[in-house]
């Protein structure tokens, strides 16, 4: 303990290293470091992730919450949701939409099906209403409070599709001080960014909230392909989003009214055909981001609109709080894209490139008419005494209908296939969790969830580019399930606590009905989890330091798998007997000095199927190297395979300095995001295993007050190093692949005022 005491840089390195493995008591640290004591202290983060207002570090579930500057920073540049991919414990994101369609992974556990009714096993909760189509997930982040990820199943509070954990927004809400902000960024490719809202009181018992937002980047892909060449073809969007919130705060009952829309004009992502160098996972030596070679590129279009609204009633009452959630969303959305990312058609006897391009691929899928009802109804006790409950219902209903096209190239993209798909879910659950204090130290929590869920489908196929005739599937599954979990808290002393969990539920039955290419409809039945967890919370340093350790180890049986492509452009779902889970997660705040402040954050996953009777199949394998074994029907056997998009590494580290300057504050932030090698598909191959990719980002400005207002520029860039790769594709026909975002640079001004 002498040696600790050299320096303060030495005693954190320790202390994060001990806390990690060892869990133990960081009382002695801290008295170590009263005499060398700073005068700021880390901020106790509030979270709802159990439905109250609760102590981060006092909740028995692996929690992590993102808010204030590193949220800002992050997502400068006029990013998506994606910006969230690897800066959290154990999260990733991409996407094959681009700027919709959002697939989150926890723990390693996704889904990459691409299909617009894919569920998720990680759940999207916005204001306390659930975001179940992946459309919905997509809608722009601006004017949020806080961030919240949990970590493992939360089946028992949140309900349904939550086997893997869940992504929880909070917008800023009304309130009855007048305040607001307004922002505009420009940057790289001509992109603006701008972003305000406005709050106050309309009267002593109301008030009201405006938020806006207003991207756009102009187009800037070039499309290369002879007879096609045209400059700034795709890469470009609008994007527009809004929200209106009204607040009525009564003596015991308050109301808050929710209204919220979104309109995105742009490009699909772009698709690269033959941009993996043969034998390799690196990128083609002339591969050039603002480049593109198809014959299509000029159909390439995405279109989306969503909105939605909600109403939060409660009702304070001596000992208990009655709340209800009603809530309305609904989307639609047209993608359509040259899926081969190339033009020609090699099999047809066609000039066709770059690289050899076996055939054409011209495709789009829509959602004309989509709702989603939700009611959630629930009574929570306040009691003084050692026994705490609540307990709810909930409704789900969503009504949605999918449209699959198929265009012939060749003869500038006319119509030769068409299905259309309808579904429609009913899921209703009953929950209840109890909380009890056992003692002044520990304190434990039991929850448990009846769930029914329903879909009735039908997939009609008019139209099929392979010649097949019309064809009508209807298609029904059903499943009910009990979720339970079962946590334990345990203060060790004033600065530790150590928690304990265990938890079950499942992700209902799914349907797969693209029948452009094939001629049934694939199910997949219900996947249960159960996850066992344990972990210590603890302030360090004299509340300068926040050390947040965990370990984990869960079982997965009958697990939703998506076989995406293989030997033709179609995909199916299969179950896989079992797969398991384990690892550690690390999540650190320091404050360093009254100037510096850092953050770090690690994870290890490992996954593994373990079923030797599946297998998919492959592309021809003559131009892809395929490292599982084969079997006697050419297909890869899976046995032993981690899941796709599954790293199992994230590490997130990041540093902000601030130092008084004249009237204000100059302020330089950095952060670092490591994401390790991944699988791109089920079946393992040389071509489509992701390498790590790092990112760097650095932001800079000066701080300033005038009166009421607050003022700030600030210069940034996303992605310093130019760090571009493969971080997906699609594996039918050739190695196209989709490449990561490029660097980008802006500056950016901003106003609050109060």
């Amino acid at each position: 303990m002498k040696a600790m005491k050299r320096s303060t840089l030495a005693t954190l390195i320790n202390a994060t290293l001990f806390s990690a493995v060892a869990g133990t008591s960081f009382s002695s640290l801290a008295a170590e470091e009263k005499t060398a004591k700073k005068s700021n202290q880390l901020e106790v983060i509030q979270v709802t992730a159990r439905k109250r207002v609760e102590n981060a570090q006092e909740v028995p579930v692996a929690v992590s919450a993102l808010q204030g500057d590193n949220l800002d920073a992050y997502s400068s540049a006029g990013m998506d949701i994606r910006f969230l991919n690897a800066k959290i414990p154990s999260l990733s994101i991409e996407s094959s939409f681009g700027r919709s369609f959002p697939r989150f992974y926890v723990r390693g556990l996704g889904n990459t099906d691409f299909d617009l009714n894919a569920s998720q096993p990680v759940s999207l909760v916005v204001d306390e209403v659930v975001q179940e189509n992946a459309i919905l997930k997509g809608f722009p982040v601006f004017d949020v409070e806080r961030v919240e990820v949990l970590r493992g199943p939360q089946g028992t509070l949140f309900g349904r599709n939550t086997p893997a954990g869940l992504v929880k927004f909070d917008t800023v809400k009304p309130s009855q001080e007048f305040d607001g902000y307004g922002s505009v960024s420009y940057g790289s490719r001509g992109a603006v960014d701008t972003s305000g809202a406005v709050g106050g009181a309309l009267t002593d018992r109301l008030s009201a909230r405006v938020s806006l937002l207003w991207q756009d980047k102009d187009d800037y892909i070039d499309n290369q392909a002879p007879g096609f060449e045209a400059k700034d073809e795709q890469g470009g969007y609008t994007e527009k989003a809004a929200r209106v919130q009204f607040l009525y705060e009564g003596d015991d009952f308050t109301a808050l009214l929710n209204y919220h829309t979104r309109d995105l004009d742009g490009s699909p992502i772009a698709f690269r055909a033959n941009v993996i160098k043969a034998g390799t996972n690196e990128l083609v030596d002339n591969y050039e981001s603002d480049v593109v070679y198809q014959d299509a590129a000029s159909r390439s279009t995405q279109q989306v609109e969503s909105e939605g609204a909600s109403l939060k009633l409660e009702w304070e009452l001596k000992n208990h709080t009655i709340t209800s959630i009603s809530a309305w969303e609904s989307a639609e959305i047209y993608s359509r894209a040259d899926i081969d990312g190339g033009y020609g058609c090699g099999f047809c006897g066609q000039d066709n490139g770059p690289g050899f391009v076996p055939f054409e691929a011209e495709s789009a899928d829509g959602i004309p008419d989509h709702d989603q009802l939700t009611q959630e109804l629930r009574l929570s006790s306040n009691f003084d005494g050692d026994l705490n409950y609540q307990v709810g219902v909930f409704y789900f209903d969503e009504e949605l209908t999918i449209e699959n096209f198929n265009y012939n190239t060749a003869d500038n993209g006319v119509l030769n296939g068409y299905v259309e798909q309808q579904q429609d879910t009913t899921a209703w659950a009953v929950f209840g969790s109890v909380d009890y204090v056992v003692s002044d130290d520990l304190k434990v929590t039991a929850g448990l969830r009846y769930s029914d869920d329903d879909k009735d489908f039908v997939a009609d196929r008019t139209l099929s580019p392979i010649g097949a005739g019309s064809k009508t599937i209807p298609e029904n599954v059903s499943d009910s399930h009990v979720s339970w979990d079962f946590s334990a808290n345990y203060k060790v002393n004033d600065d530790v606590n150590w928690y304990g969990r265990v938890a079950n539920t499942f992700r209902a039955p799914s349907l797969q009905g693209r029948i452009l290419f094939s001629e049934e409809v694939t199910t997949a039945e219900s996947e249960t989890v159960t996850s066992y967890e344990t972990g210590i919370k603890s302030d360090v340093l004299d509340g300068q330091g926040r050390v947040n350790a965990t370990v984990f180890y869960y079982t997965m049986s009958d697990q939703q798998l998506t076989a995406v492509g293989g030997d033709t452009n179609s995909s199916s779902l299969i179950n896989a007997d079992k797969t398991t889970g384990y690892g550690f997660e690390l999540d650190t705040q320091w404050v360093l000095s009254d100037e510096f402040n850092a953050t770090f954050n690690l994870s290890y996953n490992k996954t593994e199927i373990k079923d030797d009777s599946i297998s998919i199949p492959v592309p021809d394998r003559d131009t892809l190297n395929v490292t599982d074994p084969i079997n006697n029907s050419g297909f890869a056997v899976l046995d032993g395979n981690s899941l796709p998009h599954a790293p199992e590494w994230i590490s997130n580290f990041t540093l902000r300095y601030t130092k008084e300057l004249a009237d204000g504050n100059f302020f330089a932030s950095g952060d670092i995001s490591y994401r390790s090698k991944i699988n791109m598909f089920l079946y393992e191959s040389v071509e489509f295993e992701g390498k790590e990719l790092i990112e760097t980002g650095l932001r800079t400005g000066y701080t300033w007050s005038e009166g009421d207002y607050e003022y700030e520029v600030a210069a940034f860039v996303r992605n310093l190093f130019d760090e571009q790769q493969v971080i997906g594709a699609v594996d039918f026909n050739n190695n196209t692949g989709i490449v990561n975002e490029e660097r980008y640079v802006g500056a950016e001004f901003k106003v609050n005022f109060f």
